[in-house]
């Protein structure tokens, strides 16, 4: 009897679930608000929302062909390798372990939580709102430890209901709001760290389009499957953010939007509750509005949870992580991967709160996006001067076809990319210095371990 290993079971629709259910999450209800105190008015709002959705755009094209050419378990941490070696892609695997995919998982967490404690008394459990942000994590933990498919399946089912509840909540919003008009004058661009902070908080509520690439060693004919599930699902979620973006200040005006629950207003009502309590007059909104975000943040959780284990346990298949964690279970689960992230998110989710999770989250993972859409500037070179002998690993290889997909507008597409991520990884340390030196730090901590690690392994 062979021995576990990774199986192509997710088809098209999961894929795209993945794609769209993992990018949804608590960014639409919660940071339009932190958005407008950034931003200064309703246009830059907008303009912050189709910066964040044209980079992570541009992103996703890029792995899109990056995917297509490598569909295996890791996704960044692959690309990462094959282009600049074992050191990059380790510190790409310890910050993803670390701070990126246990940190989403723990901040869906900490929102959800919070939510439930506006319809539901959790104050009678021991820990209050951090017993129930504990007990979110292990349950779906746990369910992710029994099949991929279950999983997935899951994660259809969920993002079904993501979906239509934002396109139900900005359809009532437009038609019932009296699009008043906003009491506040536009700034200007003179404000970059500003701007730069409402960006930052949008790409947030973008932040995910990512998370297929880790699952490419389960995805049926990823060379097809992977770039449509990638671009399909980013224009569904970017159609429909810019749709209940455009129905919220069609319902509140702008002063009430930037007094919305954010950072700043911790003690008052998410923007869409004070949007729907102002459209209909019903004093349902903030439970309607509560339930749809617990659904909405459950469901990128069980996402970020699904694929983010993939990254551990690639590392540890090539001995950089304990190989503990490498291990299958009878249903080709990395259980020990799974298991560890969710202890780490744990963790995090004990010692953080919502907001500075998600920035930490944001400005750590933009760093590698940056050099993995640099890599396919790598890739594309060597695969053209030395296809034979590429450099990429035998089972990766495209058996010397040209991959199916390449990036749109090469090279234009990349290099903008890389540019304004320059500029926004800038605005943000200028912005926030310590909550950025602290990413930087632990990424850092990272070098050290490697340097034992591959010491040890020889």
């Amino acid at each position: 009897m062979s021995a576990p290993h990774l199986r192509r079971v997710l088809g098209p629709t999961a894929a795209t679930a993945i794609v769209a259910g993992t990018i949804i999450g608590t960014g639409i209800f919660l940071k339009p608000a932190a958005m407008a105190q950034g931003a200064g008015s309703e246009g830059l709002v907008l303009v912050a929302w189709i910066v964040a959705a044209l980079l992570s755009l541009a992103g996703a094209l890029t792995y899109a062909e990056l995917g297509a050419l490598m569909p295996d378990a890791g996704g960044e941490y692959v690309y990462l390798r094959e282009a600049y070696g074992s050191l990059p892609a380790f510190l790409y695997g310890w910050m993803r372990f670390f701070i990126g995919s246990a940190g989403s998982v723990a901040a869906y967490a900490v929102g959800a939580s919070a939510f439930l404690a506006s319809i539901v008394d959790v104050r009678v459990l021991p820990g209050g709102e951090t017993a129930v942000a504990v007990f979110f994590i292990v349950l779906f933990t746990l369910s992710n430890c029994l099949a991929v498919t279950f999983g997935a399946a899951l994660q259809i089912g969920l993002t079904a209901l993501k979906v239509l509840a934002v396109l139900g909540l900005s359809l009532v919003l437009l038609v019932l709001g009296d699009a008043p008009t906003s009491s506040v004058a536009a700034p200007g661009f003179l404000g970059l760290p500003t701007f730069a902070t409402a960006v930052l908080a949008a790409l947030w509520a973008f932040d995910g389009w990512n998370n297929l690439a880790m699952v490419g060693g389960e995805i049926k004919d990823p060379k097809k499957n992977l770039p449509r599930a990638l671009i399909f699902g980013m224009g569904l979620v970017t159609a429909l953010y810019l749709l209940s973006n455009s129905a919220y200040f069609h319902a509140l005006d702008f002063d009430a939007v930037a007094a919305s629950r954010s950072s700043a207003h911790r003690d008052a009502l998410p923007v869409a509750a004070n949007a729907l309590s102002a459209a209909t007059g019903s004093g349902l909104a903030v439970g309607v509005v509560s339930v749809l975000f617990i659904i909405s943040a459950l469901g990128a959780m069980n996402g970020s949870i699904m694929t983010g284990a993939r990254v551990p346990y690639a590392l540890a298949r090539d001995g950089l992580f304990p190989k503990r964690l490498a291990r299958l279970s009878a249903r080709e689960v990395p259980v020990g991967a799974v298991l560890a992230q969710g202890a780490v998110a744990l963790v995090l989710a004990l010692s953080g709160t919502f907001d500075q999770l998600t920035d930490a989250v944001v400005f750590a993972s933009w760093i590698f996006y940056g050099l993995c859409t640099g890599a396919v500037f790598i890739l594309r070179r060597r695969l053209r001067t030395r296809p034979a002998e590429a450099g990429l690993r035998e089972d990766l290889r495209a058996s010397g076809e040209t991959p199916r997909f390449k990036t749109p507008l090469y090279p234009v597409l990349p290099i903008v990319f890389i540019l304004v991520t320059l500029v926004l990884l800038v605005s943000t340390v200028a912005s926030m210095p310590e909550l950025t030196a602290l990413g930087l730090g632990i990424i850092a901590l990272g070098v050290p371990v490697h340097l034992v690690v591959r010491r040890a392994s020889r």
